[in-house]
C-alpha cells in the first residue's frame, strides 16, 4: 500500500508538473505576444517612412501615436488621393491626416481639403502645421462645434456643418471622428449627412473599424446606403473603405 507521505509527495509533483507547464505556456505566449508587437511596430515605421518618401517632407510630421492617425492608415490616404486625384476631400477630425492630405493636392496641383473639427485647440494647431509647411492654401479647418442632432429618431451629436461649402460633389471622406466617448456609434452620422452629397465613385475612409461603435455605424451604412461597397483595409486600428457606387 502506498502511504500517505507517498500520496503526498505524488500529489506534490503533480503540482509542480502543472505550474512549470503553465510558465512554460505563458513564456511561449509572451514570446508570441512580442514577436507581434515587433512585427506591428515595424509595419508602422515602415508605412511612416513610404510616407516621407512619397510626399517629399521636408519637415517633420506631428506624433502618429495614440489618438493620431496611425503610418498604415495615413499611408492609404495618401495613396488613394495621390492615385486618384479628388478635388475635393472631406475629413471628421483634423491633425497629421490633414496635412497628409493637404500635401497630396499640393503635389497633384489640385483640390481642397476640408476639415471638420470640433475642438478650437486642435484647430488652431493644426492650421499652424498646416502653415508650418506651406500647406494652408490647400487645407481649410473648419470650426464645427459638436451639437445635439437628430438622426433617424436619435439624438446624438455630431458635427456643426454650416460652415462646410465645398460647391461641388465630394470625392473623398475621411472619418477619423467624433471621439468615441460621444455617444454610441459616434461616427454613424457622417452617413446622412455626408454620403448624399458625394460624387459617383467616392471613396470613404474609416479609421478605428474594429471598435463597436464602428462596427454599428458600418452595418448601418450598409443597410441605409446599399449603393455602396464596403471593404477592410490592413491597418493597425481596423479600417474599412467604403466606395459610392449609384446605379445608372
Amino acid at each position: 500500500m502506498i502511504d500517505a507521505a507517498a500520496i503526498g509527495l505524488l500529489l506534490m509533483c503533480a503540482y509542480i508538473l502543472h505550474k512549470v507547464r503553465n510558465m512554460h505556456l505563458l513564456v511561449h505566449a509572451m514570446k508570441d505576444d512580442s514577436r507581434q508587437e515587433h512585427a506591428s511596430l515595424f509595419r508602422q515605421l515602415e508605412a511612416l517612412q513610404g510616407l516621407y518618401i512619397s510626399l517629399g517632407l521636408q519637415r517633420a510630421l506631428p506624433l502618429t501615436r495614440g489618438w493620431a492617425a496611425s503610418p498604415d492608415f495615413l499611408q492609404e490616404l495618401a495613396a488613394h488621393a495621390l492615385d486618384e486625384k479628388p478635388r475635393c476631400v472631406v475629413e471628421c477630425s483634423s491633425g497629421t491626416s490633414t496635412l497628409v492630405l493637404a500635401r497630396c493636392m499640393q503635389i497633384n496641383g489640385a483640390g481642397k481639403v476640408y476639415s471638420l473639427e470640433h475642438d478650437p485647440a486642435y484647430a488652431r494647431r493644426t492650421r499652424r502645421q498646416l502653415e508650418l509647411h506651406g500647406l494652408a492654401d490647400w487645407a481649410t479647418v473648419i470650426d464645427a462645434p459638436l451639437l445635439t442632432q437628430s438622426f433617424g429618431g436619435r439624438q446624438q451629436p455630431w458635427y456643426d456643418c454650416s460652415g462646410l461649402s465645398t460647391g461641388q460633389a465630394i470625392e473623398m471622406v475621411v472619418i477619423d471622428g467624433p471621439p468615441q466617448a460621444t455617444s454610441d456609434a459616434a461616427r454613424y452620422p457622417a452617413g446622412p449627412i455626408l454620403f448624399p452629397r458625394m460624387a459617383p465613385g467616392a471613396a470613404i475612409f474609416l479609421d478605428d473599424a474594429m471598435r463597436p461603435g464602428e462596427r454599428t455605424a458600418l452595418e448601418r451604412w450598409a443597410a441605409e446606403f446599399p449603393e455602396l461597397e464596403i471593404s477592410s483595409l490592413p491597418c493597425e486600428k481596423g479600417a474599412a473603405m467604403l466606395r459610392y457606387k449609384p446605379k445608372a
